[in-house]
Formats: structure tokens, sequence, C-alpha cells
């Protein structure tokens, strides 16, 4: 059990983080990619500029985390431990990421760029995209009932094969909304 240590400028894929459970600590500038983080719990954690990109993540639990300025590319999260999953994430990249079958209501993007993600069957009841690039993500359905997308972009979403009931688009993005139906739009 490890308890609000700072970690900064650490590179896990020289020497492995040890297996355990991480309360309140902060992993500034950490290199963690392609590193095996399996069956790690990270409880009130921060991680700011760390590259975690193609982490291994079976079971690891993530409870009240927050990813700030992380790259984060090609990672499953839906290979995650779920009970009592919470995170958010401002100013990441995880273009390639997978969160496929996964609850995450409330679930908080900021500022983020989110390509080729794939959100297929995701709970994201009440989710702020606030000024993301949804470029290529995959939404076949996903739950968006409440879901705030007003500030975000390059989103391509079937109201036909996803609930978007409540859910807030701007006059600008709902444009997103239309592709199935390759209209053109002036």
């Amino acid at each position: 059990f490890i308890e609000d240590q700072v970690y900064k400028g650490n590179d896990f894929t020289q020497q492995a983080l040890d297996t355990g459970e991480y309360e309140s600590c902060t992993f500034s500038f950490c290199c963690f990619s392609n590193t095996d983080l399996s069956e790690n719990t990270f409880s009130n954690c921060l991680f700011e500029d760390c590259d975690l990109s193609m982490a291994k993540l079976k079971e690891t639990a993530f409870r009240e985390l927050k990813f700030k300025g992380c790259k984060l590319l090609g990672l499953r999260f839906d290979d995650c431990n779920q009970f009592s999953l919470s995170f958010e994430f401002e100013h990441c990249v995880l273009n390639f990421s997978s969160f496929y079958k996964m609850k995450l209501k409330g679930i908080r993007f900021s500022a983020c760029k989110l390509e080729s993600v794939d959100f297929v069957q995701t709970d994201l009841t009440s989710a702020l995209f606030k000024d993301c690039d949804l470029k290529l993500a995959v939404f076949e359905n996903t739950i968006l009932e409440s879901c705030d997308l007003r500030s975000s972009y390059n989103f391509s979403i079937n109201p036909a094969l996803n609930k978007i009931k409540k859910a807030k688009f701007s006059a600008q993005n709902v444009v997103g909304l239309l592709d199935q139906y390759q209209i053109i739009i002036e």
C-alpha cells in the first residue's frame, strides 16, 4: 500500500512500478508506455503529463482518478476493473483507445483528442465532452442520454443506432447527426 507519494519524471519502462494499491499519489512527467499496470489500484491519484500509451490495464482499478495532459494512445480501458471505476480526462490524447461496453455515467472529457475511440455499447449518460475532437470515434448502441456535446466537433453519431434523448448539441455541430444521410449542408 503506497500513499501520498509523488513520482516525477520516472521512466517505468526501465524500472517497473511495483504492483500495489496507490492512494492520493501524483505521477508527473512519468513514462508508462507499453508497461503492464495490470491488477494495480489507483485511488484519488493524479496523472499529469504522463505517457501511458499501450499500457496493459487488465483488472487495473481507477477510482476517483484524474488524467491531465496525458498521452493515452491505444488503451483498453474496457479491460479495467469496473468496480467503483471513476476517472476524468483533461487535455489528453486518447486516440485509438477503447471504452467498449463500459458504464461511464457522468464522465468528463475536457479539451481531449478522442480520434478513433471505441464507444460501442458504452453508457455515457450525462457525460460531458467539452471542446473534444471526436473524429472517427465509434458510437453504436451507445447511451448518450443527457450527454453534453455542445462544444465538441468532428463526431458522427447516428441517432437511429444510439440513445440520444435530451443530449445537448450546438447548432454548429448538429451536422454530426446527419452524416449517414450523405447530404450537403452549406
